[in-house]
């Protein structure tokens, strides 16, 4: 079964409703990359994310960027947040990557007021993606973090095309601006811009102690049905995809929920959002300590 599809705002793009999440290259051989690649096209995932901070993961995907490229939306990011240094990292990107242009460029992990101020004020990397976007390296551009009201601030200020951000019932369940995604996601779809949500099966921070048993820097939902049902809640919003985790053991269970994926009743969502609160959401705190596996 082919993946569903859905409009990335008003970029005229239709994404599948999983996109490929990069960070899991890193972690795999060149054969293996290869394989998990033409598997999740055969699938019908279109959307291809990747960063210079997922290790080598870029050059991991350009054998298939070399043979697939027509099939692939293809997304990059930097963390780079003065103009000159923003340059440089997104020529290395399409270096690494063999890519000609990005379909879309984001601005990664912004989630504080400081880290935005430095990108959309004076020499900010926003005039390289500017004038990236005019000399035809980039289609779109894109922000992503952990900080909703910050990001929602973003969004406000520039005319993104995406933004990116977790979506899981925790997150809503916490009333804090930085966490709760709504009032984002409001002001995204008003303004016509693409939701692409991350972190749609964790579970929470893994507990102190833990020896992390996944690729990922957040406990996930492994067991099918909560798969099923932590998905189904994501995909209920008006999102346009969301990212596959950093581990490819994950994945199967994710793309057979995809695949069987119904829309959530309201009631549902809420009785979720009730059953979450008290958990431990995915805090910016955290999510800065667990960079560069963001």
């Amino acid at each position: 079964m082919t993946l569903a599809q859905r409009p990335l705002g008003h970029t005229g793009h239709q994404s599948s409703i999983l996109a490929f999440g990069g960070f899991a290259l890193s972690f795999l051989d060149q054969v293996s990359a290869d394989r998990v690649v033409d598997d999740a096209l055969g699938r019908g995932v279109n959307h291809f994310d990747v960063a210079p901070s997922y290790g080598d993961a870029e050059a991991k995907l350009a054998p298939s960027v070399a043979r697939h490229r027509a099939h692939m939306f293809l997304a990059c990011k930097t963390r780079e947040r003065r103009r000159d240094a923003a340059r440089a990292e997104l020529e290395r990107s399409l270096q690494r990557t063999g890519a000609e242009r990005f379909d879309l460029y984001q601005c990664h992990a912004v989630s504080d007021a400081f880290d935005l101020e430095r990108l959309l004020g004076p020499g900010g990397a926003i005039e390289a993606i500017d004038a990236a976007r005019t000399a035809g390296l980039i289609r779109f551009a894109g922000i992503t973090g952990h900080h909703c009201a910050v990001l929602r601030q973003a969004i406000e200020r520039y005319p993104f095309d995406t933004v990116m951000f977790p979506l899981n019932p925790m997150q809503a369940a916490d009333p804090r601006p930085a966490t709760d995604y709504r009032p984002l996601l409001r002001s995204a779809v008003a303004r016509g811009i693409g939701a692409i949500a991350i972190k749609a099966t964790a579970r929470g921070p893994w507990p102190n102690g833990v020896a992390p048993t996944y690729s990922t820097w957040y406990r996930p939902f492994d067991q099918p049905e909560r798969v099923v049902e932590r998905l189904a809640f994501t995909l209920s919003h008006p999102v346009t995809t969301a990212v596959l985790p950093g581990d490819v053991r994950l994945w199967p269970a994710i793309f057979a929920a995809a695949e069987q994926f119904t829309p959530m009743a309201e009631t549902e969502i809420e009785t979720l959002i009730t059953t979450a609160a008290g958990a431990e959401p995915l805090y910016v705190e955290s999510m800065k300590l667990a960079l560069p596996a963001y």
